[in-house]
């Protein structure tokens, strides 16, 4: 919040859906978008206290679009409904947006103002991309061993994810189109696959690390050179450090 401001924008699903939890954001002066329970009590337009899903009981859906499916990548209806409405606990006003897409439907609570539709639909790809969030920390737990050691110091973790980080972002770097030739070397020389779906997926990160680490195990780097191998070298600079 101190770093980015009112650049910020906070995303929040159902198990962050409370009274309380708005009441600290309000503190906070954060800007948020939180998937709500359907069955808890909102106030309306006309202040009256109803069920979040009774409130656009029945009203018409505003705007419509096709979107993209994150898993498929295939389109999809997409119909939204937004009003204003107001929380016991909050003391600002809020907006509902109603999400209706593949026969489900979404309750979207903010604190941004919504009065247009390019609006609304800012609020609803905000909440869609937090998967992308999902997604790299998923990758950090099964390809890049942020589960497997165990580090009680506050100090030592921050020296694994500041690795993690490193490493993680030099494997981003490499699905820059400039090295798109590289990348295709190297998958087809230690990770080649034959089917459709894995040869043409945008960012093949999984195969690019695995790739990478079989052609470290195969042709180790010759380091020697960079280290100093006498003992008394060796000793001298331990000494200075000191």
């Amino acid at each position: 919040m101190r770093q980015w401001g009112d650049i910020l924008l906070h995303i929040f699903d159902r198990g962050y859906a409370s009274g309380p939890w708005i009441k600290l954001l309000q503190s906070l002066r954060v800007k948020f978008v939180i998937r709500w329970k359907k069955g808890h009590f909102f106030f309306n337009a006309k202040g009256e206290v109803k069920k979040l899903w009774q409130i656009g009981q029945g009203k018409k859906y505003l705007a419509h679009k096709e979107i993209h499916d994150l898993h498929t990548g295939q389109k999809m209806p997409c119909d939204i409904w937004w009003a204003p409405v107001w929380h016991a606990s909050y003391t600002y006003q809020l907006y509902v947006i109603k999400v209706r897409v593949k026969k489900k439907v979404w309750y979207l609570i903010t604190n941004e103002t919504i009065r247009t539709e390019n609006q609304a639909w800012e609020i609803v790809f905000a909440y869609r991309r937090r998967w992308q969030i999902e997604t790299s920390f998923r990758y950090g737990k099964s390809e890049l061993a942020m589960e497997s050691p165990r580090l009680w110091s506050f100090e030592n973790r921050l020296k694994l994810l500041g690795i993690v980080t490193l490493v993680y972002t030099f494997l981003l770097h490499l699905l820059n189109p400039s090295y798109k030739s590289l990348v295709q070397a190297i998958l087809l020389f230690k990770c080649h696959r034959t089917g459709k779906r894995c040869r043409e997926v945008i960012a093949p990160l999984y195969r690019l690390r695995w790739a990478i680490s079989r052609l470290w195990d195969d042709y180790h780097p010759a380091l020697g050179s960079l280290f100093p191998t006498n003992l008394e070298t060796i000793r001298a600079l331990a000494s200075l450090k000191c």
